[in-house]
């Protein structure tokens, strides 16, 4: 499932690229600051109640039914209000008219979209995670055919934001029919009792999603803003690769974050998943930052209409947004562990106090500096966050970082980008087989570090396929 995961988002990033230089960089990028703006208040509108309902569910199955009668209309009802503060936000922002219009549409969508996680962790909370990961590329899948059906007729970003809304809307029928079929039909009775209990409980919650939605995306939003809708759209489109391949984070953690939970109080247990979960996370991803700083150009090939310096400035932006991944490579899962066990509240302080630097940091160097300076700001936030959360872990859960793995990671990157400066330098080999001898090196360096030993290998083999 997470390789299904692995093959769509990138596809779609490759579809999306060729509608942004389809619609040129002025248009998309005034629709993708729109686009972050509703993402944003789309995100604060779940109040944290998709984390509290995976936590609660994990630990006590009897959650859905009593309390799911108040969740269901609770959360349409947010959503109906936070629409209507994305319309109110944008008109101040200075969006009029026909922009405003698709700021609603495409609020909409996400608002929906924000459900359909919501809903999905049921699944999640209930172990059924392969059903939950194909649910997470339907949208994407759905997505990729309708968009490839308008390119030979004519692509607009009306039409765009059409296909959007309809994709978006058939996933959440086709998982409000599933939901029914496993659990049965849920009469809405709402309470307002259970209903202060579960805001009251989830707001630390919300208070994360929030700062971590400013965190990742404000940048687009200021540099359409403060610079211009060009500066905006190549900084998109280097996000666009990272969004891609962050998915393999959002597609692994929540697994750890519904372990993590089931494991409250059991600080061994917990230590083990972590122990595990660093090489799991952080493993993969190493090879593609790699690739994104040493061929990062080739991901932009789409881009036929756009000059060699408009290329240039996105893959710079690129190099240094991947450097973020890298950081979150490592460290992500242990903000994962925080929040599972009742810590949000530190992480979000901390999250607050980056945002509150990034935001400064912006109004001082966008002007002058444009997209690199939004890429630069970020990966630094991005490392002071880090920090903070291995001086929270130990003294919050208990759990003892793995300090050793850690190094033998930060090696076997560092390893990683010597040899593949190596190729670059003297082999003078076609992109694919330079990828290919690095991937190889990565092999090598991972098993001859020890981040993965051979007898765990060999356990693996010998273990029998579960029934």
């Amino acid at each position: 499932m997470v390789l299904l995961n692995l093959l769509v988002k990138p596809g779609w990033v490759v579809l999306e690229n060729v509608v942004q230089d389809r619609l040129g960089h002025e248009v998309f990028g005034t629709f993708t600051a729109l686009l972050t703006l509703a993402t944003i208040v789309a995100a604060v509108s779940d109040v944290g109640t998709t984390q509290l309902t995976t936590k609660r569910l994990a630990a006590s199955p009897g959650f859905f039914t009593e309390f799911f009668p108040t969740l269901l209309p609770l959360r349409a009802g947010l959503g109906v209000g936070f629409l209507l503060a994305t319309v109110g936000i944008g008109w101040v922002l200075g969006y009029r008219g026909h922009w405003l219009l698709l700021l609603a549409i495409t609020a909409a969508g996400l608002l929906l979209t924000q459900y359909i996680l919501f809903l999905r962790g049921v699944l999640q909370a209930h172990q059924r995670f392969n059903l939950d990961a194909v649910l997470s590329v339907l949208e994407r899948l759905l997505l990729l055919g309708l968009v490839l059906a308008l390119l030979p007729i004519g692509l607009s970003l009306d039409r765009y934001v059409a296909v959007r809304t309809v994709a978006v809307g058939f996933t959440f029928l086709l998982l409000v029919v599933l939901i029914r079929r496993f659990y049965g039909k849920v009469a809405l009775r709402p309470r307002w009792q259970q209903a202060r209990q579960v805001l009251l409980e989830s707001l630390p919650l919300a208070f994360i999603t929030l700062v971590y939605g400013l965190n990742e995306r404000v940048d687009m939003l200021m540099l359409e803003r403060l610079v211009s809708s060009k500066e905006a759209s190549y900084y998109a489109a280097a996000y666009r690769w990272v969004d891609a391949v962050m998915m393999y984070l959002w597609t692994v953690l929540p697994l750890f974050f519904a372990r993590f939970a089931h494991a409250t109080g059991r600080t061994q247990e917990q230590q083990e998943l972590l122990w595990f979960g660093q090489r799991v996370v952080t493993v993969p991803l190493l090879f593609v930052v790699g690739f994104g700083l040493f061929r990062g150009e080739l991901l932009f090939f789409q881009f036929t209409h756009s000059s060699a310096q408009e290329v240039a400035r996105m893959t710079q932006c690129l190099q240094l947004l991947f450097l973020n991944v890298l950081v979150h490579a490592f460290f992500a899962i242990y903000s994962t562990l925080l929040t599972s066990t009742d810590h949000e509240k530190p992480v979000s302080w901390l999250v607050t106090g980056s945002i509150v630097v990034n935001v400064g940091l912006n109004f001082v160097f966008m002007p002058r500096y444009g997209a690199l300076a939004g890429a630069i700001n970020t990966l630094l936030c991005a490392v002071v966050v880090s920090a903070g959360y291995l001086w929270l872990v130990p003294r919050r859960t208990g759990v003892q970082l793995p300090w050793a793995m850690l190094l033998r990671l930060m090696l076997t990157f560092s390893g990683l980008c010597a040899g593949w400066y190596a190729l670059r330098r003297y082999a003078a080999l076609p992109w694919w087989l330079e990828a290919g001898l690095a991937g190889l090196w990565l092999l090598v360096l991972v098993l001859g570090l020890g981040v993965v030993k051979v007898n765990e290998l060999r356990q693996l083999r010998r273990r029998p396929p579960a029934v």
